[in-house]
Parts: structure tokens; sequence; C-alpha cells
């Protein structure tokens, strides 16, 4: 997202968590399933979510149209959230199913960080993204647009029923049965990565050939927190092929010191 969008989200996400300190997060796993099955429904219906999303029809119009829509399907405080975003501005009319998306992650995150379960999920979110991406079998049937998004969610129950939080089995579920052209991989960090933000945190995926022991854990982390000047929350994986030395993926920048890494450069300066 990005201008009024970004901004949209933002303060949706901010008017979520006021409402989450003033009323408590009780029924907020039931209110995330609710605007996952929104996001869908607009995914669904291009003319319903260029309505929605159209700054330039009547505020009030689109608000009866969301409580006549919703009302009696949904609780009342998942029409007020969707009443509230869709009074928002969006750029693009695919950004109001983005930010039904997000909230509903987010609600899912508040009720994890109430409960005391937010760390085991985002590292649950963080870990199935590198199954992910190291399983081609996996990634091609969650992406095959043939497979109704029924039969990817049953999917998702076989493998990790009673195996994650029912927080983590609900979100990689929104995934799978509404990808929107996002690889499963990258949807789950995304998701981990919202779930890092709940602490103000920032998440360092840290690949190593064999696990760290002792304190390194800790003194790595320290080390990132001051580069970043943000508490920085560490996800471990082990990488054999990396031989030694330690590479660590923050966002989009990759601090690469591990042993592989410098034999490929000594192999292409050779060439």
């Amino acid at each position: 997202m990005l201008g009024a969008s970004r901004r949209s989200l933002d303060e949706a996400r901010g008017a979520l968590t006021a409402r989450s300190q003033a009323d408590g997060t009780a029924g907020y796993p039931e209110l995330a399933t609710e605007l996952f099955s929104v996001a869908r429904l607009l995914d669904d219906n291009l003319e319903l979510r260029r309505l929605l999303s159209d700054s330039g029809t009547d505020l009030d119009r689109r608000t009866a149209l969301v409580k006549e829509l919703f009302t009696g399907k949904l609780t009342e405080r998942a029409v007020e959230v969707v009443v509230d975003v869709v009074g928002r501005r969006w750029s693009e009319a695919n950004d109001l199913a983005d930010a039904a998306e997000a909230l509903g992650a987010q609600a899912l995150f508040l009720a994890a960080e109430a409960d005391g379960s937010l760390d085991t999920v985002e590292d649950e979110l963080y870990r199935l993204s590198r199954v992910a991406q190291g399983s081609v079998e996996l990634r091609n049937t969650m992406s095959d647009r043939w497979l109704p998004a029924e039969r990817k969610v049953a999917l998702v129950r076989d493998l990790l029923g009673g195996r994650t939080t029912t927080a983590t089995q609900v979100a990689v579920e929104q995934v799978v049965a509404s990808p929107r052209g996002r690889r499963l991989e990258d949807a789950l960090t995304e998701l981990a990565r919202l779930a890092s933000d709940r602490h103000g945190e920032v998440m360092a995926e840290v690949h190593v050939a064999t696990p760290m022991t002792g304190d390194q854990p800790t003194r790595l982390a320290a080390a990132l927190t001051r580069i970043y000047g943000r508490s920085v929350r560490i996800a471990q994986i082990v990488e054999p092929d990396l031989v030694g030395g330690v590479k660590v993926v923050v966002g989009g920048e990759v601090i690469d010191g591990s042993v592989a890494r410098r034999l490929e450069q000594a192999r292409q300066q050779l060439a």
C-alpha cells in the first residue's frame, strides 16, 4: 500500500488497538474470523470493493450498504470495524480487501498478546514460512488455482491440527483460502512481521550452519538492537550448507557473514 491507503490502514489499526484497550479482547478470535470473511468477500466481488472504497460515493450510502450486507451475519463489533474501514480513504479498491485481512490478523494478535501466546504465534508463523519455502510440493498445492479453497483449508487443518496455536492455524487458513497472487512463504512471513510489530520489535532471521549455543542468541540480538535502534527478536534457522558463520535477514536487508558466502566470493574473484 502507498499514500492514502497506508495512512488509512495505520489509522484503522490504531482504532482497533484503542478499542481493544477500552473494551478488552474477549471475542477477538471471532472478530478476526469475521474480518477474514469480509476480506474474502471483497476479493471475490470487484464491483463491491470498488463501491465501498470509492471516496466519491456518499459515505452514508457506503455505510448503509455495509450495514445492509452484514448486520445479522456478523457481530455488531465486526460491523462497526468494517464501517470504520469503509469510511477511510483508499488509493486502490484492492487495498480495502488487504485492510480487512490485516485487521483480522491484528485482532488475532491482540487476543494472543492478551493471553500471553503472541511470542509462540510469531515463532510458529516464521517456522511455517520456512517450511513452505523448502517444500515445492506444499507451495504448488497451496497455489493450485484449480484446487478449491475449502480443500486447501482442510489440508491445513490436517497438517496443523493440534500442532500449533489456534491463532496460527486461523491465520494460515486465511492465507491459503485467499492467496491473492502471493507466495505462501511471503504471506506467512508478512503475518509473522505483523505479529512482531505488536511488540514494537524487529524480527531478524538468523541463518546458521549449526544451532547457536549459550548466550550467543542474546549477544547477537543485543548487537542487532544497537544497529537498528529497536528491540530485535531472533528467529533461528539452521542451514548446514552455510558451513559456518551467520547470515542475518531483517526485512529486505541481508547481512551475510557465512562461510558459504565468502567461498562464493572467492570463487568469483578467481573466475
